[in-house]
C-alpha cells in the first residue's frame, strides 16, 4: 500500500494556500482504509483539533491525516515487536 505522504490527493479540497483537507469519508479513501480507522484515530487523539467544513463536518488536512497514519503504523509495529 502507497504511504499517504507518496499519494497524490484523488478527493478532498485545496484552500487557498494549497493545504488539501478531508472529511472522514475522504481520509478513509486516501489511506485505503474504513472511515472506522479514521473514527478509532480520532478516539486514540491520533487525529485532533479538526475543522468544519460548510455542512459542519469535520475536515482534517492531509498533513494531520498522514502524521496519524505513520503514528499507527509506528505502533502497531512497537506492538508487533513486544509481542
Amino acid at each position: 500500500m502507497p504511504h499517504p505522504d507518496d499519494r497524490a490527493p484523488a478527493h478532498g479540497r485545496e484552500d487557498a494556500d494549497g493545504t488539501i483537507w478531508f472529511t472522514i469519508r475522504e481520509a478513509a479513501a486516501f489511506i485505503g482504509g474504513s472511515v472506522q480507522t479514521i473514527y478509532s484515530w480520532e478516539r486514540r487523539g491520533h487525529l485532533t483539533n479538526p475543522r468544519h467544513d460548510e455542512a459542519g463536518r469535520r475536515i482534517y488536512s492531509q498533513q494531520q491525516i498522514a502524521d496519524a497514519h505513520r503514528t499507527a503504523r509506528r505502533n502497531t509495529a512497537a506492538i508487533r515487536r513486544v509481542a
